[in-house]
């Protein structure tokens, strides 16, 4: 019998700068579950990258938006463009992979998700985070019971990339990148942790300005609580090299995770564990791609071959927690979620 090999989900890319060249790059190398088509953007040095890519170009969204042979909308543009943009994709009877933060506010959040439930079309989230092996080990760890109770969540996501960027640049916009490198980076975590331990009640934010002129402050840490009681320890730094560590540490056991270098060029994992009357043991963990390995899972929902994994609900619980966090970076008070 002859297998029919399956279409990959046909896309445009919205959004050709730093992260969406690495989206498209990753995409459009073969891959057998997505391919972009077209590449969207303003700026005159997007059409030379479209061109190399082979991508049909265009300076907004309409074109793509009419165009009956695209399947879905990736969108890697600035925060406070994405409800806007969703609504338009919607309209036009597309599934949209939006790059993180959803929204800025829980009110937004709730609107893109209930706008693509109603219409009954995917929404994917950029948090590739999910997607990396030891990450998907320590969930599954946390789903299984195998850690235990779970008691805290300590994590640091930090880099100076942007320390050279043009002071122009919308990343380096207190009202659009608001509270240090939360929307850059703390997102990532934040996620991680009501994925793990539920609804957040509340947060207490340190947000300063340390080491550089950023103005939305270059150094920030969160401690936040969960209804179901148990913490997390949040950091999201934008003036020191590169970091990335999760832990969470049950009552059975413990597990850490240290990235060796940035998502954007992924080196590999070190998992650190300690278990229940069990020595400490530490291991590597061969690089992936897991912003790949998100977009794949975004185009099986749209195939219906499997459910994609972050829900509406968390999507909507991680921009509340969010929401407070600005509010309290910029009071330092404690703020219900």
């Amino acid at each position: 019998m002859t297998m029919i090999e399956e279409k990959p989900v046909i896309a445009a890319l919205v959004g050709l700068g730093w992260w969406g060249r690495k989206m498209a790059s990753l995409v459009n190398a073969g891959d057998a579950q997505m391919h972009f088509v077209r590449g969207v953007d303003p700026s005159p040095e997007a059409a030379v990258f479209a061109g190399q890519m082979g991508l049909q170009y265009s300076p907004d969204m309409a074109e793509a938006l009419s165009d009956p042979t695209i399947e879905a909308v990736v969108l890697a543009t600035p925060h406070t463009l994405h409800r806007d943009q969703i609504a338009r994709v919607v309209a036009a009877g597309k599934h949209v992979f939006c790059e993180k933060p959803l929204d800025l506010s829980r009110a937004g959040a709730e609107e893109s998700v209930a706008l693509c439930r109603e219409a009954g079309l995917v929404l994917g989230m950029g948090h590739e985070r999910r997607f990396e092996p030891p990450i998907a080990e320590i969930l599954e760890a946390a789903k299984s019971g195998k850690l235990g109770r779970l008691l805290q969540i300590e994590a640091n996501f930090s880099h100076d990339k942007f320390l050279s960027l043009d002071p122009s640049n919308w990343r380096l916009k207190a009202d659009q990148a608001p509270a240090g490198g939360m929307t850059a980076t703390g997102i990532h975590l934040t996620d991680l942790a009501v994925k793990l331990m539920g609804r957040a009640t509340d947060v207490r934010v340190v947000c300063e300005n340390l080491a550089s002129s950023i103005p939305q402050g270059d150094t920030m840490s969160a401690h936040i609580r969960f209804a179901g009681g148990g913490t997390a320890y949040v950091s999201a730094t934008l003036a020191t090299p590169f970091v990335s560590r999760f832990a969470v540490y049950g009552t059975d056991g413990w597990i850490e995770v240290r990235d060796k270098a940035h998502v954007e060029a992924p080196d590999g994992w070190v998992v650190t564990e300690g278990w229940k009357n069990q020595p400490i043991t530490v291991r590597e963990v061969a690089p992936a791609e897991p912003v790949r390995d998100n977009l794949r899972a975004f185009a099986r929902a749209i195939r219906g071959e499997a459910d994609y994994p972050i829900t509406g609900e968390d999507m909507i619980s991680n921009i509340a927690l969010l929401e407070a966090i600005v509010r309290s970076a910029q009071s330092g008070a404690l703020v219900q979620v």
